[in-house]
Order: structure tokens, then sequence, then C-alpha cells
């Protein structure tokens, strides 16, 4: 078990900590009262499931970091409840065996409150039927539908990221009105990749335009060339999303095998997440568009708080960490773990958690949830929380890449988002 250790703090991460301390309505209390009080309760222990080995292993470190950012930020505002909150930390190994293990773990020995933070969706959906079983409160960052369509638990929620189904819902009208109707998709052949297979489809053709071929890659693959053949000659768009180790070489080949004639490019950011977009092959880029979560680049009229949250975590304006202009970030994903970290906080006020006596109080405390304001806890923008289906819907950024950087041309709303239930796990026993 490892557990989590405050790293040294930039003077200008210390800075963004003070001024969101001070936004606190705990702030208000003199130092001395706030953590006295602190000091003299068991802290909350939020288990924190993290991608350290494995394909997930880059998406593991920036989610780490921004949870410790999160994490110093509420404590420094006076906790929970009087408490402060220790992340609990456990490596996963991106692998869905290993991630029940790891909630076992989190529940029967290191007595923490609640779990969090997994990404990979073969993960949560190996992992949540044993939260489910072990009554413990299961907070994914993950984007999968799996938790939106009814297939995993009461016990397991998606507070503080959108899905693929609303995300791809919200991009094929873009897709078919600028870059063209005829398809070919390109995707990890696991449950995420899946998604976007099945409701891109689906979302396309609902916008008259069809997809050719579907070109379904292991997630373990080191090199793409034998794939990009089976693209058809009258492609109009590429629809790319992958992920793990291999992104760079994936999109670096895909530029090589089409040279200065390609088709239009519709990228998801998860194919050059923690990627440099200077890095050597990937001029053939230029003009093309991606999905973001939420902006790399610190975009021109980006709000006060969304500098603040960035600081906090130690971005700079090319999503890069602070200390190292190399180390690029996930930011199109990591701020989910920002935000899920302050509804679990929302959520054990509204119950008056005091323990694991009260996480059925949490869980409907969170069910109960429904507009989330942008600001310092929500900086990726404002949201709408479903609680029948467990599932956040929220704006959705189209980026186009101009002088190799992402630049905003799009936000979808969160009425373009919106889909019908597929589940009421409200009516579900605990």
């Amino acid at each position: 078990m490892t557990k989590s250790i405050d790293r040294p703090q930039s003077a200008s991460r210390r800075s963004a900590l003070k001024t969101l301390g001070a936004a606190g309505a705990a702030a208000t209390l003199p130092l001395w009262a706030r953590y006295t009080n602190a000091q003299t309760a068991e802290p909350i222990r939020i288990g924190f499931q993290k991608h350290v080995t494995g394909i997930g292993a880059a998406y593991g470190r920036w989610y780490d970091r921004t949870s410790q950012a999160a994490v110093a930020k509420i404590n420094a505002e006076g906790g929970i409840n009087g408490r402060m909150i220790e992340l609990v930390t456990e490596d996963d190994g991106t692998d869905p065996k290993r991630g029940a293990e790891v909630l076992e773990k989190f529940a029967n020995q290191s007595n923490c409150d609640v779990a969090f933070g997994t990404l990979f969706s073969h993960v949560v959906i190996g992992s949540a039927p044993r939260a489910g079983e072990l009554k413990l409160p299961y907070f994914v960052v993950s984007e999968g539908h799996h938790v939106a369509s009814g297939m995993l638990n009461r016990w397991t929620l998606q507070p503080g990221i959108t899905d693929v189904k609303s995300q791809v819902q919200a991009m094929a009208p873009f897709v078919s009105n600028n870059l063209g109707k005829k398809v070919t998709m390109i995707f990890p052949d696991f449950a995420f990749g899946h998604d976007h297979r099945d409701y891109f489809s689906k979302a396309i053709e609902a916008q008259g335009g069809q997809v050719l071929e579907m070109i379904a890659i292991p997630p373990t693959e080191t090199s793409f060339t034998k794939y990009f053949p089976k693209i058809p000659r009258d492609t109009e768009v590429i629809y790319h999303v992958m992920v793990g180790p291999a992104v760079l070489t994936f999109v670096k080949e895909m530029g090589e095998f089409f040279g200065p004639s390609r088709p239009e490019i519709f990228g998801f950011i998860d194919s050059l997440e923690a990627v440099d977009l200077s890095s050597p092959g990937l001029d053939f880029l230029e003009g093309t568009y991606f999905w973001e979560g939420m902006p790399r680049y610190l975009q021109p009229d980006a709000a006060d708080y969304v500098k603040s949250y960035r600081d906090a975590v130690g971005v700079d304006e090319n999503g890069a960490s602070t200390e190292d202009a190399k180390d690029v970030s996930t930011a199109a994903h990591m701020f989910g773990c920002w935000e899920t970290l302050h509804i679990i906080k929302a959520g054990m006020e509204a119950s008056g958690y005091s323990g694991p006596g009260d996480r059925q109080a949490l869980v409907e405390a969170v069910e109960a949830m429904t507009d989330m304001p942008a600001g310092i806890e929500h900086p990726q923008g404002a949201k709408v929380f479903n609680g029948k289906t467990h599932q956040v819907f929220g704006s959705q950024y189209i980026s186009q890449v101009e002088g190799g950087k992402l630049i905003v041309k799009h936000t979808a709303s969160i009425e373009d988002t919106l889909y019908p239930d597929e589940v009421d796990y409200t009516t579900q026993s605990f």
C-alpha cells in the first residue's frame, strides 16, 4: 500500500492553493480553529485506484497529480466535515482482476470510506461488481457508457466526467456538416473503443452519414501501418481514438501512410494525450480536428477559475508540467478527478457523513444532485447530473490544430449531449 505524500509545491501552485483556500467558506474560521478540530478526528480515507503500470500509466500519473492538488485545496479549506482527506493509493495495473482486488483491499484492510479514480473502462467493469458486494461507493472517472447503460450497480457513480455516448452524439453534427459523411473509424478493441464504434456510428447515421469501415486495433499493439490499407478509398473522414503508450507511433504512422494527400481527420485527443504536438512527424496534423474534454492549451478567453485550477495542478499554458515542459498532461480527462473529489466532499457534507455506516446516505446525497455550476469546483464547465443514471452531462470542445497548438473552434452545449435514460439506479436495492 502506498499512502499519498505531498510533493514540494512550486510558488505558483502554493499561491493558487492559498487563493483557493481563501475562497472557501471554511476560510472564514481562524486557521487554528479549522485545523484543531480536524486533527482530532480520523481522516476520511479515499482509496485511489491508480493506473501506475499497464497501458493507463500516463493517465494514472496525471490523475494522481490532479487528485493530490484537489486534496491539498480541500484540506486547506478545512477538509470534509472538519476532517482531513487522506488518499490511499494502490496500483491496479490497468487490469480488471487486479482492480477488483484493490477494491477489496480498500474496504477490508485500508479502512477506506470510498473508492475513486478509475479510468480504463475494462477495469471499471471488472471492479464495479466487487464494489457492489462490498457496499463501497465507487466514484469512477472513466468516460465509458457502462455506468449510464445500467450494466453496473447503485454503488458505482460517474459524476465528474461525461461519457462517450454523450460526447460522440455532440461531435457527429460537426463532423457531418464540416468534414464529410463517409467515415472510417479506428478504435481500440475493448469496451471504451466499442462505445465509440457503437454510438458514433449511430450518431453519424442520424446526420445522414455512414461508417464505411470499422478498424478495431488491440490496445497493446505497437505498430499500425498494416491497418491503414483497410481504409476504403472513398473515405472522406478518418475518425480515430486510440489509447496507450503507442499513441505517438499510431499518429506518426498514419501521417507517413497518407503523406500530403489525406482525407479530413477528426480525432479524440485520447490519441495524443500526454504527447507533445510539436513531436517530430506530427506536422501533418495541422488543420485537423480533435475532441477535447477540457482544452489542453490555455485559451485566450479562459476564466480565472480555469487558470486557478491549472496553477494548482501545475500545468503551463501549453498543458505541460510547470516543472518539465516535456511532461505533457492528460488535460482532457484529469479534470474529472478534481471535480469528482469536490462532488464527494459535497455529498459527504450534504449527508452528514461520519463513517462507513453513512455510505448509503452518501450515495443518495449524490443521486439528489442536479446542476453543477462552472467555477473552481467544476473548472471544465457547468454540468447537469442525472441521479437516475449516475452520469453527468457537460459541454464538449472541438479544437483545431493551428500553428502546432489546439485552438477551440466549437463548444457543444449540454443539451447537445443528452440522451434518454437507459436505467434508474434509484429503484435498485442497496
